[in-house]
């Protein structure tokens, strides 16, 4: 399974951001994807998750992004985005996707490669 992130970027104090992030796989939509973060000299944290349509495709967020930020999954597309705003520099991070595969071959745990987003002005 190939995780590719999409969307970061530079932007400014109280903007707003989309990330995108595609895997691979036909059975995309029993997959349970998040979104995890990393800052420079802190541990990688969860952001946001989102469990398959079996889970009832339920989202959790972390509590610092809770009420201006979004998980969604686009099953068509094979994506799921993280739409966020209000950000500020605490946001800055190297944002990571994640896809935990339970049902079929290729079970196990994916990462992307990240994407950094800097929050500053």
């Amino acid at each position: 399974v190939q995780v590719v992130e999409s969307g970061g970027g530079w932007v400014q104090p109280g903007g707003s951001l989309r990330l995108s992030c595609a895997a691979s796989g036909v059975l995309f939509r029993y997959y349970n994807m998040g979104w995890y973060r990393q800052a420079p000299g802190k541990q990688r944290e969860l952001v946001a998750s989102i469990t398959s349509f079996t889970g009832g495709g339920r989202t959790n967020y972390a509590e610092s992004v809770k009420g201006r930020s979004t998980i969604s999954v686009d099953n068509a597309k094979n994506t799921v985005y993280l739409q966020m705003s209000s950000l500020n520099t605490e946001d800055t991070a190297v944002y990571y996707c994640h896809a935990e595969v339970r049902v079929g071959p290729d079970r196990g745990d994916y990462w992307g490669q990240g994407t950094q987003v800097t929050v500053s002005s």
